[in-house]
C-alpha cells in the first residue's frame, strides 16, 4: 500500500535536502510516537551516507519494537533531490514488513520554498491494511513536524 505526502515548505531547497539526510531531522520527525537508537559504532552520523545503517525503533522511546536496517540511496536529477531507503526489518514487528521503499524528494519552488514529495510504499501480507493504518497516521505526523520545523532550516 502507498502512502503519499506533498507538501510547501518554509525554506530553501539546499536547506531541505541538508534536513531530509540528517539522522537528528528523522529523530525529530518520529518522535514522541516513535524512536530511534543507532546501532552503529560511534552513533548516528552528521549526515546519512548511502548504505547501510542499522538501527533499534522504540515506541514512545521505551518498549522496542524491533531493530531495521535503513538502506539508502540519494539521485539528484532534473532539479530534483531524493533519497530512497529500501531498508527492513530486522525483528520484533518491524519484521513483518516484507517491501519498504520509502522516498522523500526536494526541489527548489520560488520564494526560497521548496516543493517535498514523500511516498512510503509498505506491505507485510494480510498484515498490511493494519499496518497501513499506523504508517498512514505516523506520516501525516510527520508532515506536520516537517513543516514547523522547516521553517528553522537555513
Amino acid at each position: 500500500m502507498r502512502i503519499l505526502l506533498k507538501l510547501e515548505l518554509d525554506c530553501a531547497a539546499d536547506a531541505a535536502w541538508r534536513a531530509i539526510r540528517s539522522p537528528a531531522v528523522f529523530r525529530a520527525v518520529s518522535g514522541p510516537f516513535t524512536t530511534f537508537d543507532s546501532l552503529e559504532p560511534g552513533g548516528f552520523p552528521d549526515t546519512w551516507t548511502e548504505g547501510l545503517h542499522l538501527v533499534r525503533a522504540k515506541a514512545f522511546g521505551a518498549a522496542v519494537i524491533g531493530e531495521q536496517t535503513i538502506d539508502l540511496t540519494f539521485r539528484e536529477r532534473d532539479g530534483v533531490r531524493s533519497v530512497r531507503d529500501t531498508g527492513r526489518g530486522l525483528s520484533g514487528p518491524l519484521s513483518a514488513v516484507t517491501r519498504w521503499e520509502h522516498t522523500m524528494a526536494v526541489s527548489a519552488l520560488p520564494g526560497a520554498r521548496t516543493l517535498y514529495r514523500d511516498q512510503l510504499i509498505v506491505e507485510a501480507g494480510a498484515l498490511t491494511p493494519v499496518l497501513w493504518i499506523g504508517f498512514w497516521a505516523f506520516w501525516q505526523w510527520r508532515g506536520i513536524q516537517l513543516k514547523r520545523l522547516s521553517r528553522d532550516w537555513k
